[in-house]
C-alpha cells in the first residue's frame, strides 16, 4: 500500500459516503489514468432501478467515454469494496491494469466465485483503508436494521 493508494481510496471513500447519503448501498469508485482521476462513481442501483449500476460499473463506463476507448490499460480502479462477480468480468473485459479495494466481501464479493476473474496482466491490491470501508458498510445497514 502506497500513499498514492490511500490518497485514491480516500476520494473513492467521498463516493462511498454519496451514495449513502442517497440511501444506496455504500460504496465508492474513482479510476485512475497516470496520476489523473479520470473517472468516479458510486452505487446507483435504487436511483436508477437497475442491479448493474454498480459503483465499479459507473467508474469504467466513465473512464471508457473520458479516454474515447473502452480499454482501460494504464489505470487503476480504487473501489471501496471487493468486487462482484459481474464487476470484476467487466474490469477484466476493460484490460484494466490494477484494480485496489478496501473491504472484503464475504457475502458477495468475486472471491466467493472465482479465483482470479481479471485480465491475466491485472494486479489486485485488497485492504487500503479496509477498516474505514467496512465501517461505512456496518453503518449503512445498522440503519436498515
Amino acid at each position: 500500500m502506497t500513499d498514492e493508494d490511500v490518497k485514491y481510496m480516500r476520494i473513492a471513500l467521498d463516493e462511498a459516503h454519496k451514495a449513502f447519503e442517497r440511501d444506496e448501498v455504500p460504496i465508492g469508485a474513482v479510476v485512475v489514468s497516470r496520476g489523473r482521476i479520470i473517472a468516479r462513481g458510486h452505487n446507483l442501483t435504487e436511483t436508477l432501478t437497475d442491479v448493474t449500476a454498480h459503483a465499479e460499473m459507473q467508474a469504467i463506463t466513465a473512464a471508457a467515454g473520458t479516454l474515447g476507448g473502452k480499454y482501460l490499460t494504464d489505470c487503476t480502479l480504487y473501489v471501496t469494496v471487493e468486487p462482484c462477480l459481474m464487476c470484476a468480468g467487466a474490469l477484466a473485459w476493460s484490460q484494466i491494469s490494477r484494480v485496489v479495494f478496501g473491504a472484503d466481501d464475504d457475502k458477495r464479493g468475486y472471491h466467493t466465485q472465482c479465483e482470479n476473474p481479471f485480465h491475466k496482466k491485472t494486479e489486485v491490491e485488497g485492504g487500503v483503508l479496509a477498516d474505514e470501508c467496512a465501517q461505512l458498510m456496518k453503518d449503512y445497514f445498522k440503519t436498515k436494521r
